[in-house]
């Protein structure tokens, strides 16, 4: 393990940094509401936003695309390039998740853009190394004025992997502190040379 990520004035720009830099990732993402039902998902995106997500749970084997050329959302129902095929807006509420996510702002680099926002008016803790299942991982957790509250949590806990810089883990509070969302981002991995059809 390496205390590099220590070295970074600013854990989230840095982590932001690495995003803009990467071509690909793929990871299972594990999303746990505080109301509503878990879903987990194989996730894969690449430059510049093509994002494609094949259920575990629920609706296991339905598949969503999105192409930010056109702007435009597939989903497959049945499985990937199988009838029925339906054409959707990003916003359609058929294929938002749990807390009105869109999987056109699913990704990591949202993600760090919304913790951003929130680090802008409040406060940003390093708690220390933690292990992650075989990751080793730096805790932080932002913080936000009660007075700002654009990010659409109070509080965000997030662990970053010390290989790769980027979040594996998020937990999201509201300003009570009451839990909204937990979210597993497991076997990231990034820059691959092969990666799943989108389209």
């Amino acid at each position: 393990m390496t205390d590099c990520l220590f070295a970074a004035p600013d854990l989230i720009a840095d982590a932001q940094t690495r995003f803009d830099a990467l071509t690909n990732y793929q990871t299972t993402v594990r999303s746990t509401p505080s109301a509503g039902v878990p879903v987990e998902v194989r996730y894969c995106y690449r430059k510049p936003g093509f994002i494609r997500m094949d259920f575990i749970r629920p609706h296991a084997g339905a598949v969503l695309a999105h192409n930010p050329e056109t702007d435009k959302v597939t989903l497959w129902p049945f499985g990937f390039h199988t009838f029925p095929r339906l054409a959707l807006a990003p916003d359609n509420p058929l294929i938002q998740g749990p807390n009105a996510h869109r999987i056109d702002r699913s990704d990591i680099g949202a993600l760090l853009g919304q913790i951003r926002e929130l680090q802008r008016h409040g406060e940003t803790q390093i708690v220390g190394h933690e292990a992650l299942g075989s990751r080793h991982s730096v805790h932080l957790i932002i913080s936000g004025a009660p007075e700002h509250d654009a990010a659409g949590g109070a509080c965000y806990q997030l662990w970053l992997d010390v290989m790769t810089g980027l979040p594996i883990k998020v937990i999201r509070a509201d300003r009570r502190g009451e839990l909204i969302e937990t979210v597993l981002m497991e076997d990231l991995r990034v820059d691959l040379p092969e990666i799943e059809p989108f389209l």
